[in-house]
């Protein structure tokens, strides 16, 4: 052996010895001393310098450190408080941490949430909108579906409908914030937010961006959120602070002239974290694959919580939002031609709207939660929102098709409504319980008792001018124009031709105008409830019973006004059992309760005949729409928690439905009645959560079968409901590849989303045909970055495809093949 080696040989015996080698080992458990596999665990050295690993199938870790010191130990995992200590690591020597047992995270304690949700993944392990107060999902006798934000995040889905998407049971009717949940079309205008009602026209979507989670309960829900669709509510939960620094910016660009931004900054305000902050803002310019379409958003939305010691907790949140653009009423197609529509015969891009129409809105939500705990078993939570919603505007529409002189129709030509509109609505809310929790012996139980107040307020001062129908001379006579060499009706307010299409700036100024105000009414709820959960060894009971006093008051600014006032009894019951700690099997029964002065704004045909004053004051004297769900299902935690997943079987019914039919010995050629009685049941499926510690996935699927039972049609009879498919599945997987694979830092998602075939909602001859759209997204996150750059192909395979349709003037197509780049950084 030569020199040089003797001396490498020595240097490296050296470096060996005199570098310390110990291990820090340990193992993480659960409060049921059950393994939690995939934790992260976190040394930082004085130097800050870090060095993790995660936790195995058995929850054991090892760590090996190469210096003497003091180091700080921090493990973490979805679902659970973050566990900290400082331990001191002597050379050469093994450090045996032992078992760690993590405790829940404080959320599922809050009755109600004041701070946000830490969790980072696709499952949400409570919900708090089902019984106004925190429970485990899996304990929860009663379907309810969640998309958390990251699911959202990596789907790019900026507006709820892209949300919602993904959930068992859920389809859209057309593109706007308006969804058919098993079965059953949404008629309830508004949204919930944070378990209150509130209320604007549906048209434009929702940001997502202060949006937490997006929670669909299943089945009538008015025990929970008073007048509520039958099919079920569709809660979005905001952000609320955090105790720990966080904070993202991102921005995008994307397809249709589409440029976003958001951010979304939490964290103390005080040493003492008594006082924690959240601010999410968003901007958002963007056109559209159809004609004429322009949909810009504005949204502000900061929060506060202060936790002054751990009996109280108040949360105040605002939410600012504006929108401006065109109001988008959808694609027309040609009439029937023996018998028949073509969904072809259009561009699905054609949209009849002048260039000077505009659709602008602005939203004000102010929210005050407080919660107090005078013992250790009695908590008073209350809560008050208020909301005011202003729309200006000016839109041509279609009013069906122009005909001849002699009652022909001409199948081209779309007969323009014309309408300019401002009003206003205020709402408010008001929601206070208190929980007593009680035990004994076994048996442990937390009982509410509350009140609730909804006062939705439609203000003096709103007014609409509007040009529609046909042209009529002094004495009463139709006027005429040619067309070619046909011999047409005038229209009030001009046209359309589908074979000549031309959106231009129309000449308002040239229609006869009619003036009118929006009718001043103020539709007040009031409920008060009692609410038992009890637990008894391995059984969940719910009850739930709430009387609600509704009372419409039309017209209160004038002595011809009317009031008109309903009650009902709401009860709920269900019962869970826990088949050991991965399965549960529920059982639930409950009942709702709608007056029609909250169903008509999303019917159309409806809506159009009320909104004549004469008739809108009867409206509240028809039998409020009323419904049943009967249902069966099992809920299930799998991989140590890391998948959630459940399965139910349905039936709801909802009687009293309000429609408009035609009536040739009318005066005004249609009339009101009330179908008997629709039946939707079905099965459906969710499951959500890490197949893989680099593999997510939220996959769901249904059948519905809706049909309508007690109808004055006999042919009507056990025929399907509208606006319904029979099948409808999504699959949403995403792949992260290891830092140690040949593409570090790069992620892989695919969706499959597929719609069976449905009818027209006001049209039973318009059939929709069945669909499969397919998405992608590429992920990149260089390393020690906090840069992530995100591409998301939509409609991979360029499909044409239809979500829904009122009639054929109105049908709404799916976005053709279309992209969006996004850059977030974290810091």
């Amino acid at each position: 052996m030569n020199f040089k080696n003797i001396v490498f040989v020595i240097l490296f015996i050296t470096v060996q010895f005199g570098v310390s080698q110990s291990k820090i080992t340990g193992k993480v458990l659960d409060s049921n001393n059950s393994p939690i596999t995939g934790a992260s665990v976190i040394i930082t050295d004085k130097s800050q310098e870090r060095k993790g690993t995660s936790s195995d199938l058995e929850g054991n870790f090892s760590l090996q450190v190469s210096e003497a010191g003091t180091y700080n130990l921090q493990i973490t995992f979805v679902g659970f408080e973050s566990y900290k200590r400082e331990i001191n690591i002597i050379n050469d020597k093994d450090t045996v941490i032992g078992e760690i047992v993590l405790k829940e995270s404080a959320e599922l304690l809050q009755s109600v949430e004041i701070v946000g949700r830490k969790r980072q993944d696709y499952n949400s392990d409570y919900s708090f909108s089902a019984t106004k107060v925190a429970i485990k999902n899996k304990e929860l006798p009663q379907s309810v579906a969640t998309v958390t934000k990251e699911l959202m995040d990596d789907k790019v889905a900026f507006q709820l409908s892209d949300a919602v998407k993904g959930i068992s049971s859920v389809t859209p009717v057309s593109m706007y914030n308006h969804f058919n949940i098993r079965g059953i079309t949404q008629n309830e205008e508004g949204q919930v937010i944070n378990g209150m009602r509130t209320r604007q026209h549906y048209f434009l979507q929702p940001l997502t961006q202060n949006i937490e989670r997006v929670e669909v309960v299943k089945g009538p829900s008015s025990v929970t959120f008073a007048s509520a669709d039958p099919g079920g509510t569709v809660n979005m939960v905001t952000k609320k602070p955090l105790a720990e620094n966080r904070k993202e910016v991102t921005f995008g660009v994307g397809s249709f002239n589409t440029i976003r931004g958001g951010l979304d900054f939490t964290g103390p305000l005080n040493e003492e974290k008594t006082l924690l902050y959240r601010v999410n803002a968003a901007v958002q310019q963007a056109k559209s694959f159809r004609d004429l379409v322009q949909n810009d958003a504005l949204l502000i939305s900061p929060s506060f919580s202060y936790l002054p010691n751990d009996k109280t907790s108040v949360n105040v949140e605002m939410i600012y939002s504006n929108s401006s653009g065109n109001l988008d009423r959808g694609q027309p197609v040609y009439d029937q031609v023996d018998g028949e529509y073509d969904l072809f015969s259009t561009p699905t891009s054609t949209n009849i709207a002048a260039s000077n129409d505009f659709n602008n809105t602005n939203e004000l939500l102010i929210t005050t939660s407080f919660s107090h705990r005078f013992t250790d078993k009695i908590q008073l939570n209350a809560k008050y929102m208020k909301q005011t919603w202003n729309e200006d505007l000016q839109e041509h529409r279609a009013n069906g098709f122009i005909s001849d002189v002699d009652g022909n129709t001409i199948s081209n030509l779309v007969r323009f409504r014309y309408a300019e509109r401002k009003q206003s609505w205020n709402t408010d809310n008001i929601t206070a319980f208190l929980t007593f929790d009680l035990n004994f012996g076994k048996y442990d139980s937390k009982f509410v008792v509350g009140y609730d107040l909804h006062r939705f307020d439609k203000v003096i001062g709103s007014g609409i001018n509007q040009a529609r129908g046909y042209l009529k001379d002094n004495d009463g006579n139709s006027i005429t124009e040619m067309y070619g060499d046909i011999e047409i009706l005038s229209p009030a307010a001009g046209y359309f031709d589908l074979t000549n299409p031309s959106n231009i700036i129309r000449n308002t100024n040239a229609y006869n105008l009619s003036s009118g105000a929006i009718t001043p009414q103020l539709l007040q709820t009031h409920g008060a409830y009692i609410q038992n959960v009890t637990k008894i060894e391995d059984f969940t009971l719910l009850f739930s019973l709430r009387n609600e006093w509704f009372t419409d008051d039309y017209n209160y600014a004038s002595t011809e006004g009317s009031v008109s006032k309903f009650t009902a009894l709401i009860p709920r019951v269900g019962l869970s059992y826990e088949i050991n700690d991965k399965l549960n099997v529920y059982g639930t029964y409950l009942e709702g309760f709608q007056p029609h002065a909250y169903t008509t704004g999303l019917m159309p045909s409806v809506a159009n005949y009320f909104w004549n004053d004469s008739r809108l004051s009867i409206l509240s004297t028809y039998k409020p729409l009323t419904s049943s769900l009967e249902e069966i299902g099992v809920k299930g935690k799998f991989l140590n928690g890391k998948i959630n997943a459940s399965i139910a079987a349905f039936r709801i019914r909802q009687k009293n439905i309000l429609l408009i039919n035609a009536d040739a010995t009318s005066d005004i050629g249609i009339e009101i009645n009330q179908r008997g009685e629709d039946r939707s049941q079905g099965i459906e499926f969710d499951v959500n959560g890490n197949l893989l510690n680099n593999l997510q996935v939220s996959v769901s699927g249904s059948y519905v079968d809706a049909e309508i039972v007690k109808s004055d049609d006999p042919s009507l009879i056990g025929q399907r409901t509208e606006a319904t498919p029979r099948w409808s599945g999504n699959l949403w997987a995403k792949y992260d590849f290891k830092r140690t694979s040949f593409l570090p830092g790069v992620s892989l998602g695919m969706g499959v989303q597929y719609s069976g075939d449905k009818l027209g909602w006001y049209d039973r001859d318009l059939v929709l045909p069945d669909y499969t759209v397919v998405e992608a997204a590429v992920y990149y996150k260089p390393s020690k970055s906090n840069l992530e750059f995100t591409l998301k192909l939509n409609n991979l395979f360029d499909t044409t495809y239809w979500t829904g349709a009122l009639n054929n003037t109105r049908l709404f197509p799916g976005a053709p093949q279309n992209f969006m780049l996004t850059t977030s950084y974290k810091f």
